[in-house]
């Protein structure tokens, strides 16, 4: 079974592009493969900055013949359906074979299609998926019609195995398949003649390569750590960043900096954003000061001089770059100090929305908000609102402008430089937050507040002018914004209703609607944490579903108890009661919701059933009104056993009508129950 390698070799791929290249290089390919036929044993891609590679392992040397049978028109139908039937067979009469069916004879055709050698099917494969290739973006060159995402000048397509290396013929454009390569465009230019995956990546390594981008980001990993080390610093970790470097250089040589002393005073967020953003620096930490000092560049090439050329040339380039931030940081500094009046200002000429006003229309908004909401939180309502006044006013400095992606961290600079308390300082910073899943979740109670109002003031508005997400399209950014109060309501156990907290929005919102966004946002949430769907739907049945931590801590607590034996048999308790008495209301057009009395009853069972309902429901409403829903679940457990003993003992509907109806109003003491908790009858099993 011969193994296939193919290269794709083009100037710089933006690394960017790298990943996602990879996996549709292998995809299409070895889709391509399985389709005509073949299998194979295993597939990896690989790439650098000027290749995408394939390796494919335990390739068929061949597809196999395939045998297809084939029904047609009975044997005295017209002759033009037997026309019809032998073109899509490409058969002729005398190939047909009569057979005797149910209604007479049919013909019948027998197609074979015989194998093809794995070369040609490879061929085929290749030319499609380069002509095809999903680049996000792509270019044409010189006079041809090829798009590829940079100029392509080689092609590598072999089929090795024990008898040696064949190339498979493939012609695109003018470019021709081969055996060679190129490797390290400074440091190995000249050409490599390959036989097989193995010898092409030991001899690229030798060429200064190194084919796979996890190992160049391993590379420039452990050097970077261990040059900060000698110096007593640390790397700031930023895996996207570390990502994109391994796809620009193709043998990794990190270089070590330092900068220079008059930039050491600039927040270290500005340091760290300038060098990455600009020139693709990680940061060097110095854990004693927490300053950033310095900096790793990775070179592409190794030189005589062990770098230092190459190090003076990114110094005086960051000393330029560094020099325009510390240009931009004194001037943010005055604006601060000064009260940053004109950034008030500057931000009533800043649409946020047209419908929606300016951004110093949403700051006033969010302010007001931000105190209504601060003792639901535990926050100083005045604080609250003096945050919120100052949290957006960096929007207008010059550092936020050249880098848009510090807003909220440089906020908490220019508050401190202000002279305002820390705890606005640091809500300024945090109410942005939770951007994301994994962002963190501010606690401290100013953050929070301000993090609230800066999210229901975006939904509530945005509701209120009928700009709500549809489908996949969400180009606000609600849902997000959604499942951001959801988080920090959950994760700061604030206790409020949704409903209310609406109402103090922006005015228009239709809050059952918002309500029932914010409850698929929290079943998705809910979801992810392993909260079954049917125990989401039981809690958001019951009264007071719009306090997001009540309904949590019922569905947590009903979950739990559902996992084990006896929940599992309560549940089918409960629901066979329910049933019962859904189907004898329908039945008789009434409600039994009342009136059972024991002296009705006919069996010890019933007997067991009426005492254990007068322990159990006095137990559950306390514990429901103290919120120990752990304590409500386990109260209706208690029931368990008792209803089973009930339902083998008795018969519901019985002919004697008093002792029916009264097993009836039973029955509903029963679901009434377990609606104190939850609408069992939602839950599935």
């Amino acid at each position: 079974m011969p193994d296939l390698l193919i290269e794709l070799f083009s100037e710089e791929i933006p690394a960017r592009m790298q990943a996602r290249a990879r996996e549709d290089l292998k995809k299409l390919v070895t889709d391509g493969l399985v389709t005509a036929g073949l299998t194979y044993a295993s597939a990896g891609a690989f790439s650098t900055p000027r290749r995408l590679v394939l390796a494919v392992e335990g390739l068929t040397a061949h597809s196999p013949t395939t045998r297809e049978e084939r029904k047609g028109p009975r044997t005295d139908a017209p002759e033009a359906a037997l026309e019809g039937f032998l073109r899509s067979t490409g058969l002729t009469r005398e190939q047909l074979e009569a057979r005797d069916d149910k209604k007479g004879q049919v013909w019948f055709a027998t197609i074979e299609k015989a194998g093809r050698p794995a070369a040609e099917i490879v061929a085929e494969v290749l030319d499609a998926t380069i002509r095809n290739f999903p680049w996000p973006k792509s270019m044409r060159w010189g006079s041809g019609s090829l798009r590829w995402v940079r100029p392509l000048h080689g092609v590598i397509c072999l089929l090795t195995d024990e008898a040696g290396a064949e190339v498979v013929p493939l012609e695109i454009e003018g470019i021709t398949s081969g055996n060679t390569t190129r490797g390290h465009r400074f440091m190995a230019p000249d050409e490599i003649t390959v036989s097989g995956f193995d010898d092409y990546a030991a001899k690229l390594r030798r060429a200064k390569v190194m084919l796979d981008s996890a190992e160049r980001a391993a590379a420039i990993r452990q050097e970077a750590a261990n040059l900060a080390f000698a110096r007593g610093w640390e790397i700031v970790p930023d895996d996207g960043l570390l990502t994109e470097v391994a796809g620009l250089v193709e043998w990794p040589v990190p270089l070590m900096g330092a900068i220079e002393d008059r930039f050491l005073t600039l927040p270290p967020e500005v340091l760290q954003t300038s060098m990455k953003e600009h020139q693709k620096f990680f940061s060097a930490r110095n854990p004693k000061t927490g300053r950033i000092e310095g900096f790793v560049t990775v070179a592409n090439i190794e030189t005589p001089d062990h770098g230092e050329t190459i190090l003076k040339g990114n110094q005086r380039v960051l000393a330029a770059r560094l020099s325009d931030a510390a240009f931009f940081w004194d001037n943010d500094l005055r604006e601060a100090k000064s009260g940053m009046g004109d950034w008030a200002d500057g931000l009533k000429s800043v649409t946020f929305q047209s419908q929606l006003g300016s951004q110093a229309d949403r700051v006033a908004r969010i302010a007001a908000l931000a105190r209504e909401i601060a003792p639901l939180v535990g926050a100083d309502p005045e604080l609250a609102e003096q945050a919120a006044k100052v949290a957006k006013l960096d929007l207008r400095s010059a550092m936020v402008g050249e880098f848009p992606e510090l807003q909220g961290g440089m906020g908490r600079h220019y508050a401190l430089e202000a002279g305002l308390p820390a705890a606005v300082a640091d809500a300024a910073r945090d109410h942005y937050s939770p951007l994301g899943p994994s962002d963190d979740v501010p606690s401290a109670p100013v953050s929070v507040a301000v993090a609230l109002a800066d999210k229901l003031d975006t939904l509530t508005g945005f509701w209120a002018i009928g700009e709500k997400p549809t489908g996949s399209k969400d180009p606000f950014a609600l849902r997000r914004a959604a499942l951001g109060v959801i988080r920090l309501v959950l994760s700061n156990k604030v206790r409020a209703n949704l409903s209310d907290v609406f109402a103090k929005g922006y005015p228009g919102a239709d809050a059952g609607e918002l309500l029932a966004f914010f409850h698929d946002r929290l079943k998705v949430y809910l979801r992810d944490q392993g909260v079954r769907h049917d125990i989401i739907d039981a809690v958001l049945a019951m009264p007071g579903n719009d306090d997001l931590v009540l309904l949590v801590n019922r569905a947590v607590a009903l979950g739990e108890v559902l996992t084990t034996e006896n929940g599992t048999n309560l549940l089918q308790g409960l629901k066979r009661a329910s049933n019962i008495l859904t189907q004898a209301e329908e039945k008789d057009g009434v409600e039994y919701s009342f009136g059972a009395d024991e002296k009705f009853s006919e069996t010890e069972q019933e007997r067991a059933l009426f005492a254990a309902l007068d322990k159990a429901e006095p137990a559950i409403r306390e514990a429901v009104r103290l919120e120990d829903f752990p304590a409500a679940v386990q109260g209706i457990a208690t029931l368990r056993a008792p209803i089973d003993a009930f339902f083998e003992a008795v018969q519901i509907n019985t002919d004697n009508q008093i002792v029916r109806r009264n097993r009836l109003n039973l029955l509903s003491r029963i679901r009434e129950a377990g609606r104190l908790i939850a609408d069992f009858g939602r839950i599935e099993g």
